[in-house]
């Protein structure tokens, strides 16, 4: 099965004619002069792959945005190397972008790829067990040297032999007709051969009826400085699109029409550029200044590199000589009475963890960016995995309890963000906000919202003393009766003077105490207040109308894969409910009462079962855990055999 949500049956292709929507473009050099049959699809996958220096994420990021200039809905799935330079030629060297475009809702990057564009043999055999059967092939032939078939281990040309035989394969000399293109602009043969990239890009654009202005424009704005490289890359862009029209080997294209969206403003966006403008969006609404204490970590360093353009909505950025200024940089931005984000994935939230506990001891407001990946110690840096739960909630000493929130889409970053600051704000608290590499790097059509909808973040500051004897002195650890807050004051605010640390304080006075009745009270105080931390309920979603009995359960980036599941497996005829935890510390109230209620829970985490250790703990409840960890999301197809599975086997033992 090629898709992750509809069935391969409802893939038909019907004739349509063009419809013109900007498609060949409006520049002349780019008209269609030759007839061709035009087939509508509602979705298709297009991967592209090659040398990491082949340019592929760039030509699949200008093909993203295309689609999402077009109107269609689309999610995206970069795969690359750890290495700025990975070896020539070699599988471990292969850098993919795999982008899913459709004319309705989808939730992933999809399965399997319907085109892949393999620039070398080494992208070749590294991605066509992942085509299906009948799925189209398109190579750049001059890669296919005897020296490059031999290094990636085919003992033969795999482009002469009967291998590729169950997939329609076209065969075309991107090198010699990229360098062709550009023989008169004066650039060197291995100059010019750089821009196949933009080759490929203007064939497929061509096939499936892309609008080319953008990416002209991008390319002149690109190359603003060198503007005789992006004259160069648009003709081989468009290079790429005439061949399309006039090669006899292409005698199809394909049209996949805009989606049925709700009203209003889209833009494409990346999960790293989403939590950056959640950010900004977090400093509007509570009036604070923001510090972003970091030290550039893969695949956390996009949010340093967003925010750094937005000094204008009071952010400043600082790139710490390590991890552990970085968020002491963040931290005492927090006492001064700013709002501290420090941005790590795993590696450094270990490197982080003394002062993040100094923040639970000081009860400061701190975000903590954890872009998870692939580990332990370096382990995969551009690889995406969900094994810092267990590192979240009690990688540091001594009881430190601290919020723990997670994004379940790229768009739902910016939301998210604003809800880390809101409980950090709101409960003086440091709070864990665990994304991952596939949604930092991958993008989606996201809604802009209406900053009027946006939430109320502002922050009341201590202004007088407010000792509860005759002493007439500020006591930091007096709280709030509903959220057990302390009071916030700036340090220099007249008559406020007063001392916080990482030693153990008093009660109310905040003086330093190794009163063991006073430390017990302060830790229970702590721990109370994140578990009284305001979180929704859990929603269930179940058309069954509460005849499923099988509940699918997940956070974070599994949410497309299991939704898109959970789509196949009731179009099968099988009930099945659906519940996604953004919240994860603490859990919400409901949850308990959500897991008895089915008769099996099946939770699948990209670790080897983290969150269902948490969950059998707290709530008895035997879950059922489906764990990989391979770098690389769940795909759609594998999850519905689970489902299915288990709701066969649920039912026939509900029989017995």
């Amino acid at each position: 099965m090629s898709d992750d949500e509809r069935s391969e049956e409802s893939l038909r292709l019907t004739p349509a004619s063009a419809n013109g929507n900007g498609t060949g473009p409006g520049s002349a050099t780019l008209q269609a002069d030759r007839p061709t049959e035009v087939n509508q699809l509602d979705r298709v996958v297009i991967r592209f792959a090659g040398d990491s220096g082949d340019g592929m994420q760039l030509t699949g990021d200008r093909f993203t945005s295309e689609a999402a200039a077009f109107g269609n809905d689309l999610a995206t799935l970069p795969n690359f190397p750890a290495e700025i330079r990975a070896p020539q030629g070699t599988i471990p060297g292969v850098s993919s972008f795999q982008v899913h475009f459709a004319d309705y809702d989808i939730l992933t990057p999809g399965d399997r790829p319907d085109v892949l564009v393999a620039m070398n043999p080494a992208a070749l055999k590294a991605n066509v067990a992942d085509v299906p059967r009948g799925g189209t092939i398109i190579v750049n032939t001059d890669e296919f040297t005897k020296r490059n078939i031999g290094k990636v281990g085919y003992a033969s040309d795999p482009l002469e032999d009967d291998s590729l035989s169950a997939f329609e394969v076209h065969r075309v000399a991107m090198s010699t007709l990229t360098k062709g293109a550009l023989a008169e602009t004066g650039l060197s043969k291995k100059d010019a051969e750089r821009a196949k990239n933009m080759f490929a890009l203007g064939l497929l654009s061509w096939m499936y009826h892309r609008p080319t202005e953008g990416t002209e424009r991008f390319l002149r704005e690109k190359f603003a400085k060198k503007p005789e490289i992006a004259d160069a890359n648009i003709l081989a862009f468009r290079a790429g699109w005439n061949y399309g029209e006039t090669t006899e080997s292409f005698g199809t294209t394909f049209e996949v029409a805009p989606a049925k969206l709700a009203p209003g403003t889209y833009r494409q966006i990346t999960g790293n550029a989403a939590l950056a403008y959640g950010i900004v969006a977090s400093g509007q609404q509570s009036g604070l200044p923001i510090l972003l204490g970091t030290y550039p970590i893969t695949p956390a360093s996009d949010v340093l590199h967003e925010l750094s353009k937005h000094k204008n909505f009071g952010i400043t950025t600082f790139q710490a000589e390590d991890e552990i200024a970085g968020v002491g940089a963040a931290l005492g931005a927090s006492y001064g009475g700013a709002l501290g984000v420090t941005s790590t994935s795993g590696p450094g939230v270990a490197l982080k963890s003394e002062t993040i506990g100094l923040a639970v001891m000081t009860e400061l407001p701190l975000v903590v960016l954890d872009i998870q990946r692939g580990g332990p110690s370096t382990g995969l840096p551009t690889k995406t995995e969900q094994a810092d739960l267990l590192q979240a909630m009690f990688g540091r000493n001594g009881e430190s309890p601290v919020p723990v929130v997670a994004p379940s889409t790229p768009a739902d970053c910016f939301e998210i963000a604003l809800e880390a600051t809101r409980i950090a704000l709101t409960y003086r608290t440091p709070v864990l906000l665990l994304s991952d590499g596939a949604i930092a790097n991958g993008s989606e059509p996201w809604l802009v919202p209406d900053v009027r909808d946006l939430p109320d973040l502002r922050v009341t500051f201590a202004k007088e003393p407010n000792a509860t004897d005759d002493s007439g002195e500020f006591w930091p650890y007096i709280r709030d009766p509903e959220t057990l807050a302390r009071a916030w004051a700036v340090p220099g605010t007249p008559d406020l003077q007063h001392r916080i640390g990482g030693l153990e304080k008093a009660d109310n006075t905040g003086h330093i105490s190794y009163d063991p009745d006073n430390h017990d009270r302060m830790v229970r105080l702590r721990q109370a207040k994140v578990d009284g931390v305001e979180v929704p309920d859990v929603v269930v979603d179940d058309p069954s109308g509460g005849d499923a009995r099988v509940l699918a359960l997940g956070w974070g980036s599994t949410y497309g894969p299991i939704g898109a599941a959970c789509r196949r497996v009731r179009k099968q005829g099988m009930p099945i409910a659906q519940a996604h935890l953004r919240h994860l510390n603490p859990l919400p109230a409901n949850l308990g009462e959500v897991l008895r209620s089915y008769d099996t829970v099946v939770l699948p985490e990209m670790n080897l079962g983290q969150l269902a250790t948490l969950l059998r703990a707290k709530y008895l409840v035997d879950i059922r855990s489906y764990n990989k960890v391979a770098g690389l999301p769940f795909k759609a197809e594998e999850l519905q055999g689970v489902f299915t599975d288990i709701i066969t086997a649920t039912t026939e033992e509900a029989a017995k």
